[in-house]
């Protein structure tokens, strides 16, 4: 199972199904595409200043071996890794961008596919019942109670019979 994150618009509100037109879903796994492709990963998915930043990363790595006269077998191991770690970290670049952009984490959702974890968060999202917008003649409603725990929990089994 993989766990994926659903982001909407910030002004989205619960249940709206038009919020869900610009959703995007990221899985939070390594990710393939940006291991083999790098910053052209990036650039794909409209990623421009986090692909400007592997890519400055890329070279410069690149000319710190060249000017460090590293041996050929162990540049190519040390890019690998370098590889490695922007598949690794590209799903967390693509959240940040979509924070930067005004998306909010709306659900995180686990499922075995793409597809199953966008039924999940859709359905999710679409249960929630929008807030009512208030009106001017509106009557104030009640207001809701706070619920109070009688007891502080103690220990992994809260409902466990505790010795009075």
């Amino acid at each position: 199972m993989t766990t994926y994150t659903l982001y909407l618009p910030g002004d989205a509100r619960p249940g709206d199904p038009a919020a869900l037109e610009e959703a995007e879903l990221v899985k939070d796994a390594f990710s393939w595409g940006a291991f083999f492709f790098t910053f052209l990963w990036f650039f794909f998915h409209r990623l421009w200043l986090a692909g400007l930043a592997v890519l400055v990363l890329i070279l410069a790595f690149g000319g710190l071996l060249e000017l460090l006269n590293v041996h050929p077998a162990a540049g190519t191991v040390a890019t690998l890794l370098l590889q490695v770690l922007i598949g690794l970290e590209a799903n967390s670049l693509k959240r940040w961008t979509l924070s930067r952009r005004g998306f909010r984490l709306a659900d995180v959702v686990t499922a075995a596919d793409r597809d199953e974890a966008d039924a999940k968060a859709c359905a999710r999202w679409l249960a929630q019942r929008p807030a009512p917008i208030p009106t001017r003649n509106a009557a104030p409603g009640p207001v809701p109670s706070t619920l109070k725990r009688p007891d502080p929990v103690i220990g992994l089994f809260p409902d466990a019979e505790r010795p009075r």
